[in-house]
């Protein structure tokens, strides 16, 4: 026995052995992982970024330290600097951060950024905006004045372009002193950023890359040796418990030799686990988790929605049927029963589940659970968003007249807008945008859901070639015909949803004209007659309001663009995001004095500033002759 028992102990030794190596190699953040925080309106942190006063300092590296200022933004200080981060992207070690000084007052910055010691390095898609103080006199051109460091003799300025910097460089030599501010590079005309001002641009941030290989847990290293002692009284704890399992199992192999002359073996009278028995799946189910996401069990979820009372349905979509729950903990929650648990739709659920399991966006819906792959039918498990879904409240069955002012239709293409940049920057293309898919809370807030059909997409490539999938009606038209899926067939379907929230019509609508079932076919066909005023849902006040006339003809171009039948000419999403915001702040600024008149030149220079233009050469009157304050623009490539 001892000669079988050393057999069985050298193996068992060195497994011991790899388990202790492996337990001190592994790097504290993967032993003890701090769960994700949120700084009021910023995005979640996680390491190697760590919120002082709410991580432990071991929650991240010293130059990845954050803290929360008073107006509830996450603030990383650089070069004695702050810098508010508007967002992380994990998936490219990336984040988008805006000086601080730019939401201050006098907003001028006194530092020049340096990254020397630092792992952080600029992107190509930087540029540096010049800041002069107290200069004797002041260049012409491009300017921005400045409120700050000047007085009746000296002048303070800012310069975006770097040939005006060159053209005047002997002149602003004798300048007190220079700063130079990194800030995103924009497609705008020169003359169009000068109107938005130094404190917007700004304001738009810049992108850092981090690089974390030499990233070192804060602290003296004893989380590490602690890290390596419980690991090792571990070790041992199991070595100790694979030598009893070894007599144990040892000894039972004897006695049954012993008894292998009984009519009844052994081996039949054990009971085999069947995977059909409910209650087989039931006690797998329990307690477990797939990808970090909880599994919940059929007989769970069959309580939540009564039994799955038609009464409860939220909605009936391709690939399953939406049902109100209650859980027993008092969660409110959507449970999305699967039609069928063939191969396909074990796939797709598969792939919902990877997708969502990996995201955090405030405007994206959040997956609670679902069930085994084994359980007697597929369910996921995902937040309730109380108001409906904006195709409901466009022109569905919760849609009233005036219930969505255009503020609130601005808020929702900019909200959806931004969990799509988020998304193409974590390498998913979400593949099925639609309004039917952009859910709504109680206070108008989007949700961005269904994500069976999305797919990983690598970012160093130009497309993936797949077979078409979608909805009629938002499928862009080139990956439709050359099956080449990109990050710009979202940006088609985008548009088709800017066209829904300024016409308050379907995708598709067969009673409309044959040339007009796809909405955008009809969008295309309105502009390009010069009558967008027939396209545009009256309760907006588009003829009566010249701020919201102003803002609806700028989407309008920005759709226009969105819904090119080549992908290279439509934007980003992030470009798409940009615009969008421009949109809003700049009309939002303007006041509605409708005495002052303004000729049509004012009107094409105020639909350009910041707008774009089509990619395809077009005149376009993008409001009837017969509107009170008609807007012309010539719109070239």
């Amino acid at each position: 026995m001892a000669s079988k028992l050393q057999i069985l102990f050298k193996p068992t030794l060195f497994c011991f052995l790899t388990f202790i190596f492996s337990t001190s190699a592994v790097p504290d953040h993967k032993l003890n992982p701090c769960p994700p925080k949120s700084c009021g309106y910023g995005p979640n942190i996680s390491y190697p970024f760590w919120i002082d006063g709410v991580h432990e300092p071991s929650c991240g590296d010293p130059d990845f330290k954050i803290k929360c200022n008073e107006y509830q933004y996450p603030v990383l200080e650089i070069s004695d600097e702050d810098f508010i981060i508007q967002n992380i992207f994990p998936q490219n070690h990336s984040f988008l951060l805006a000086s601080a000084a730019a939401y201050e007052q006098p907003s001028c910055p006194s530092h020049n950024i340096s990254l020397h010691g630092k792992p952080f390095y600029f992107t190509s898609d930087t540029e540096d905006l010049f800041f002069f103080y107290d200069c004797p006199s002041k260049p012409g051109g491009y300017i921005f004045e400045l409120n700050c460091n000047s007085d009746e003799t000296h002048f303070s300025f800012a310069i975006f372009h770097k040939g005006l910097v060159e053209l005047e460089k002997s002149r602003l030599q004798s300048c007190q002193s220079m700063i130079l501010v990194p800030i995103r590079k924009n497609s705008m005309a020169r003359d169009d950023l000068g109107k938005l001002g130094y404190v917007d641009i700004l304001k738009m941030g810049f992108v850092l890359n981090w690089n974390c290989n030499d990233c070192k847990r804060s602290g003296n290293g004893n989380a590490r040796r602690n890290n390596i002692i419980i690991g090792t009284c571990i070790g041992f704890g199991a070595l100790l418990l694979c030598i009893i399992v070894l007599c144990i199992c040892y000894r039972r192999r004897q006695l049954r030799r012993k008894r292998s002359h009984a009519a009844v073996p052994y081996a039949q009278r054990s009971i085999p686990l069947n995977p059909s028995n409910p209650h087989s799946v039931e006690e797998l189910e329990k307690g477990d988790s797939y990808l970090g996401v909880h599994l919940f069990s059929y007989k769970e979820l069959e309580e939540a929605t009564n039994h799955f009372d038609s009464n409860k349905e939220l909605g009936d979509g391709g690939f399953g049927t939406v049902y109100y729950g209650l859980l027993k903990d008092g969660r409110a929650v959507a449970v999305k029963r699967l039609f069928e648990s063939n191969f396909r739709r074990v796939e797709q659920f598969m792939n919902e589940v990877e997708i969502l399991a990996r995201l955090r966006h405030r405007n994206l819906v959040s997956l609670y659970g679902c069930t085994s792959r084994n359980s007697r039918e597929l369910l996921l498990v995902y937040e309730y968003v109380s108001n409906g879904t904006v195709a409901d409240n466009l022109h569905g069955k919760l849609a009233k007249p005036g219930k969505l002012p255009w503020s609130t239709r601005m808020k929702i293409a900019i909200e959806t807008a931004s969990a799509l940049v988020y998304l193409h920057a974590s390498e998913i293309i979400h593949r099925d945008v639609k309004t039917n898919n952009i859910l709504l809370d109680n206070n108008f807030c989007v949700k961005v859901a269904d994500f069976g059909l999305s797919r990983l997409f690598p970012l160093d490539v130009t497309h993936v070639s797949t077979a078409p999938q979608g909805t009629p009606g938002y499928v862009d038209p080139e990956y439709h015909q050359c099956y080449q899926l990109s990050d710009k067939s979202d940006v088609f379907s985008f548009g088709v949803v800017l066209v829904e929230l300024i016409s308050s019509m379907p995708a598709v609508d067969i009673t409309r004209h044959r040339q007009e079932i796809n909405l955008f076919n009809m969008a295309i066909k309105k502009i390009q007659s010069h009558a967008l005023n027939e396209l545009v849902d009256p309760s907006l006040g588009f003829e009566t309001d010249y701020k919201i006339q102003n803002m609806i003809t700028g989407v309008a171009e920005l759709a226009f663009r969105c819904l090119q039948s080549m992908k290279d000419e439509r934007p980003t999403m992030m470009e798409v995001l940009d615009t969008l915001n421009i949109i809003q702040k700049q009309n939002a600024e303007k006041g509605n004095d409708r005495d002052t008149d303004i000729s049509a030149k004012d009107d094409a220079v105020l639909l350009k500033n910041g707008y774009g233009s089509s990619p395809s050469s077009l005149s376009v009157s993008w409001v009837s002759s017969n509107t009170s304050t008609a807007t012309n623009e010539t719109v070239s490539a």
